[in-house]
């Protein structure tokens, strides 16, 4: 079973270097310090890579990724942040965007119906958002 490159140390956190290349076919070991030129996309897991893949194939169109994996707006951009964030970058996601997320999730659980969504979209006002949502968990 082939196991995941390890990219940091696991004691101290620095970046590790390749040391040893070595042919599956013959076994010819060639033994230097190797400077890694490996892309961030393979810190990714299978299941990780696999998303991508799809993603990538449907050009980033997130309905698409949608109706493939059969999952919700909010897991699709969830996955898309927990693989950015593996990679090793930031996710920035600001306060509109945030906002947006729970009146779909909210749309969703059958907390507000399509209508009400529409309005909070529209409003610039988090405070409405907020003040319903604790109505809501009532």
């Amino acid at each position: 079973m082939e196991k995941k490159l390890l990219h940091e140390c696991p004691v101290c956190g620095k970046n590790l270097r390749v040391r040893v290349l070595q042919c599956p076919g013959c076994q010819t070991r060639i033994e230097g310090n190797f400077e890694s030129n490996a892309s961030r996309i393979f810190y990714l897991s299978g299941k990780e890579l696999e998303f991508v893949e799809l993603f990538v194939k449907v050009r980033g169109n997130i309905k698409e990724v949608e109706k493939a994996l059969g999952i919700s707006y909010p897991t699709v951009r969830g996955m898309l942040d927990s693989i950015i964030r593996t990679m090793g970058y930031q996710v920035k996601r600001t306060p509109d965007a945030k906002k947006r997320m729970e009146i779909i999730e909210r749309l969703e659980k059958g907390q507000i119906d399509a209508a009400r969504a529409a309005e909070l979209l529209k409003s610039d006002t988090a405070e409405a958002v907020t003040e319903e949502s604790k109505e809501g968990e009532k």
